[in-house]
Formats: structure tokens, C-alpha cells, sequence
């Protein structure tokens, strides 16, 4: 009797064991469960949140640049033409006109105007020829709108006056503030001011920065880029007296824009005429 009652007792004992364990595994099962339900709650809620924001700011910058192209027209100070897409820097009674095509987030631009620039502006200073300034804004049709705001901000500094534009168009294009390509830092308002502390004529300019901060110049920039594409351009820096390209041989039978102070001299001089000494 006691064997037998021992045997049950044991058997008892097991089945009991054998049922808990159960229970516990089904418990640790649903744990398990919700606690991976709730992670993906999670993550399929912070991708949400994260498509929701990009989707958000990408159609923050759609609809604040369509909606600049329905503002009113606002010309900045010292331009010319129906839009105010007509930029001429120098002595109005140079007799030649150089256009120069360039993009703000245009790294050959960049390159071009550190080589190259001090030689255009000493040529304007000394009347050699005036020059007009288009500035369009096609890199910002790959991602971004960091040109057009920073072809803004350049109308705010032409607004100031020709020279505060080309210093500032220095400091933008300068190997210290020239972002790469892909980064759209001239999208940052804030970016656009602290470069502008470089120019002694925007430095502490609070007309300047109210300009820059609500985006006074915005319809007028879309308007000037409006002009890329005309005369056959299709890329920046693009140089032109009246419309035809000043260019130099480069790679795969292309020409290309003079971008070294040499190469650009023996362009101006056989265009130009040698300068005066």
C-alpha cells in the first residue's frame, strides 16, 4: 500500500511538474509574442513617424517654393530688366558685356570662382568689360533648394549694394564654405547669415538678414532661374559674349570654360584684345 501510494504520489508530483512547465511556457511564449508584437509597433511606428516627417519637410519645401513663385515680384536694388533678371556689375560705359552663368551649389563654379574670379574682378574694376551675372538654380532639380535660397540671399546682398554681391558670392563660393554638392547647406537660412558675418557690408546688416529670414527675394530668384537653358546653356559656369560660348578644348573632344588664370587670360585676350598695360 505504501509502494503503491509512494508510485502515485510520484506519478502525481510529475504530471504536476509536467503541467507547470507547461503553463510557463506558454506564459514565456506570450511574452515573448507581445513583447515582439510591441517592438514592431514601435518600429513600424517610428518609421512612420520618420516618413510622415520627410514627407512633411520635402512637401514644406514643394509648396514654399511654389508658393513664392505666386508672390508678388520684389526686384532687389541694382538690377534692371522686366523681372529684375538683368544683374550688370562695372562701369556702365564698358563697352563689352561678359555673362557668366553660375549655380550657388555648383562645385565648378566653386573651383572657377576661386581661380578665376579676383582676375574678373580686377578686368570689371579696370573696365575692361562689365559683367552679367545669372544665377540659376538647375542642381536643386537633382534634390534640395539650397541654390534657390542662396540666390535669395544674393539678392538680398544685391540689394545692398554690386560690391556687397560679389563678396558675398566670394565667401559662398569659397573653399571654407562651399559645401559638397550633395550637401544642401545653403538651405539653412541661418548658414546663408553666418557666411554674410565675412562681408563687411552684411556683417550685423539687420535690413540683410530680415531680407534673407523672410525670404524677400525668393519670386525674383525663381526668375532668374528661369533663364538657365537659353543661349544654349545647359550647365554652369557657362561664360558668354553676346551668345557665343568662350570655352577651351578639354576631355573627350568637349570644350569646356577656361578654369585656370591662364587659360582664362589667353580666352579674355583673344576675345577681349589684349589688356591695357
Amino acid at each position: 500500500m505504501s509502494n503503491r501510494n509512494n508510485a502515485q504520489n510520484k506519478q502525481a508530483a510529475r504530471e504536476r511538474l509536467r503541467a507547470e512547465r507547461e503553463r510557463q511556457a506558454k506564459k514565456d511564449k506570450t511574452k515573448r509574442q507581445l513583447l515582439v508584437a510591441g517592438g514592431v509597433v514601435l518600429v513600424l511606428a517610428a518609421a512612420a513617424g520618420i516618413g510622415v516627417a520627410v514627407t512633411q519637410m520635402s512637401k514644406g519645401s514643394d509648396s514654399h517654393w511654389k508658393a513664392a513663385a505666386k508672390k508678388t515680384l520684389v526686384k532687389p536694388a541694382n538690377t534692371t530688366g522686366d523681372n529684375g533678371d538683368e544683374i550688370v556689375v562695372g562701369d556702365k560705359n564698358a563697352k563689352e558685356t561678359l555673362t557668366i552663368f553660375e549655380d550657388p551649389r555648383c562645385p565648378v563654379c566653386a573651383g572657377f570662382e576661386q581661380n578665376v574670379g579676383p582676375i574678373v574682378r580686377k578686368d570689371i574694376k579696370d573696365g575692361r568689360y562689365k559683367v552679367r551675372y545669372v544665377m540659376v538654380n538647375f542642381i536643386d532639380g537633382n534634390q534640395g533648394t539650397g541654390s534657390k535660397n542662396a540666390v535669395s540671399a544674393l539678392g538680398a546682398a544685391l540689394n545692398v549694394s554690386p560690391d556687397a554681391f560679389l563678396d558675398y558670392k566670394e565667401a559662398l563660393y569659397s573653399k571654407k564654405n562651399h559645401p559638397e554638392e550633395t550637401d544642401d547647406a545653403f538651405s539653412d537660412d541661418q548658414k546663408l547669415i553666418d557666411i554674410a558675418q565675412e562681408v563687411p557690408a552684411l556683417k550685423g546688416n539687420a535690413s540683410f538678414e530680415k531680407n534673407v529670414k523672410d525670404h524677400v527675394y525668393d519670386r525674383w530668384g525663381l526668375e532668374m532661374g528661369k533663364l538657365f537653358g537659353k543661349d544654349g546653356v545647359n550647365g554652369t559656369p557657362t561664360l558668354l559674349h553676346g551668345k557665343k560660348q568662350l570655352t577651351v578644348p578639354g576631355p573627350n573632344n568637349q570644350d569646356v570654360p577656361p578654369m585656370t588664370p591662364d587659360l582664362f587670360n589667353q580666352v579674355m585676350d583673344k576675345e577681349f584684345g589684349p589688356r591695357k598695360k
